[in-house]
Parts: structure tokens; C-alpha cells; sequence
């Protein structure tokens, strides 16, 4: 039992450290999902060092008169699969903005996220990713909610 529990962490810490590929210094697209109705996001990739990085998302709606706007920052590690196929795993928080006629105010969230991605030869990047967010706040947003995304960047 002890070996097969060493192996399993061996495993998982090699999967963790293994970095074939380079990440792309810079990455700027849209993040086109429906978390929470708000759809569509801005969304920003800085390389920070070996397979980790940053991702900052940008969201906003304006729909049943309810306005949104939401700002997501995390942290991911890259471990490739195939060439220029990699999956990545990640954690982070955000806050946002809501004006609902009568009732405005802000929230909190906190997220994880799991996805895939594929680097094309050009400065093309496309990803699907999975990223449930809890959020804080009673009047608007203190549940759990899932979002999954296709995500087209540039990378420079």
C-alpha cells in the first residue's frame, strides 16, 4: 500500500514539474461563455516563469435590467500533453459590480479552473476551459455558479 501511495504522489508531482514547451510571454482574446448570464470576457495571459502564469478575465452584461460587471485574476499551471496541446489547472478570486434597478451593490467570488488548450504554429491560441465560482454576497451572487468557456487568443 505505501508503494502504490508513492507512486500515485510520484506520478502527480512529475505531471506538476514536466515542462516540454514554452508558455507564450503575452496572451490577449475573448472568453466567450454564460457564467451567471455574463457571456463574453476580455480576457489576459502574462507568462510568469517555467509552466505558471496569470490569467485576468474581464465581464460585463447589460440585460433585464441588470447591469454586471466582473473582474477574475488566476493563477494556472501549464503541463503540456502533445506538442502544442496542453492542459491547465488553476485558482483564483475576483470581484464585481451589479446594478439591478433598485438594488446595486458588490460581491466577491473565488474560483478554480481546469481546461485545455491548443497553440497553433501562428500566434493563435483556442482553449476550453471549466470554472466553477462561489461567490459572496447575499442580495445577488452567494452561490455556486459553472461556467464553461472557449477561449481565442493572440499571443505575442
Amino acid at each position: 500500500m505505501k508503494k502504490l501511495i508513492f507512486s500515485i504522489l510520484a506520478v502527480t508531482l512529475t505531471a506538476f514539474t514536466v515542462n516540454a514547451q514554452d508558455i507564450s510571454n503575452n496572451a490577449i482574446g475573448l472568453r466567450f461563455g454564460d457564467n451567471n448570464g455574463l457571456g463574453t470576457e476580455i480576457s489576459y495571459q502574462r507568462y510568469l516563469k517555467e509552466n505558471n502564469r496569470l490569467e485576468f478575465d474581464l465581464g460585463w452584461r447589460d440585460s433585464n435590467n441588470v447591469d454586471v460587471i466582473k473582474l477574475v485574476g488566476l493563477y494556472q499551471w501549464v503541463m503540456p500533453i502533445d506538442n502544442n496541446f496542453n492542459w491547465f489547472v488553476g485558482a483564483g478570486a475576483g470581484f464585481g459590480a451589479y446594478d439591478a434597478g433598485n438594488v446595486d451593490g458588490t460581491y466577491g467570488l473565488i474560483a478554480g479552473d481546469i481546461g485545455i488548450e491548443y497553440n497553433f504554429n501562428i500566434p493563435l491560441q483556442i482553449s476550453l476551459d471549466f470554472r466553477p465560482e462561489l461567490g459572496f454576497n447575499d442580495d445577488f451572487s452567494d452561490d455556486v455558479d459553472f461556467d464553461i468557456a472557449l477561449g481565442l487568443r493572440y499571443r505575442f
